[in-house]
């Protein structure tokens, strides 16, 4: 059985795709992931006036951006005048031109190939080097700074996606509420944020994209999670071994993880 939340995950927002709260799940030993603390989201970089005090009234002390250097310098996150959080980045690219940003080359964007490009991602996710330091240094923030923490990358959720879930799977939550967390970016209440930001780039590189390709690039679904879970039970045998072995997150990590994060 899922045992998700109760109330939507979802807070307002005027220009800043997908931004939700990823606590109330269920957890280890009948705990639950505390709310208020968690947050995840795509760029900021068409945040409104009312986003940024929105976001500053959350508390939030640590931001973990997962772009690489040329997102950052071509969209650049708008901060309230007041922002004091720290910001956490790669020096270098996270990723190789994902689909939903337009790279990937010139194809004709079926619904077949949008799917294609978008298990790529994810096949190759788990050994990519930038995304091991920042999935790593994502953990230790957690586990180390006070206050509340936001994570996001471009969209908002395949890189943040799976950020999240494997920040659930180590504070035990069952794999059901981890697939629904992570299919719950197919509800985010203003997808047209993403398409202004996308779009454009996309058809600039494939042409004119079908409804159902544009959901494939723009949505995600239960089998890109599951491409990754794969992955790296396949390299690592279970996703705790890749969780201690590759990210750093061994027993106490996730004793010191669940000491602050859970209810």
């Amino acid at each position: 059985m899922i045992r998700t939340q109760t109330s939507s995950p979802f807070l307002p927002a005027e220009g800043i795709h997908n931004l939700r709260d990823y606590g109330g799940y269920e957890a280890a030993d009948g705990s639950r992931i505390k709310k208020g603390l968690l947050y995840r989201s795509g760029q900021h970089r068409d945040a409104s006036p009312a986003d940024l005090d929105a976001i500053q009234a959350l508390d939030i002390r640590t931001i973990i951006d997962l772009r690489g250097e040329s997102e950052r310098d071509k969209f650049p996150c708008k901060r309230h005048a007041e922002f004091d959080a720290e910001v956490l980045a790669y020096e270098g690219e996270t990723s190789n031109s994902p689909p939903h940003e337009g790279g990937g080359g010139k194809v004709v964007m079926t619904p077949e190939k949008a799917r294609e490009r978008m298990i790529a991602v994810y096949t190759r996710m788990p050994v990519n080097p930038a995304m091991i330091e920042m999935f790593s240094r994502y953990f230790e923030a957690l586990a180390e700074r006070d206050g509340g923490s936001l994570v996001h990358c471009f969209a908002g959720k395949d890189r943040t996606g799976i950020a999240a879930a494997l920040l659930m799977h180590a504070l035990g939550a069952h794999h059901d509420d981890i697939v629904a967390e992570f299919l719950l970016t197919n509800d985010a209440p203003d997808p047209s944020i993403l398409e202004r930001q996308s779009l454009p780039r996309m058809e600039a590189v494939y042409g004119t994209i079908g409804p159902e390709a544009l959901r494939n690039l723009m949505g995600v679904h239960e089998d890109y999670i599951a491409t990754y879970w794969t992955e790296v039970t396949r390299d690592h045998g279970s996703v705790d071994n890749y969780l201690s072995q590759t990210l750093g997150v061994d027993e106490a990590r996730k004793v010191r993880l669940r000491e602050r994060l859970l209810t």
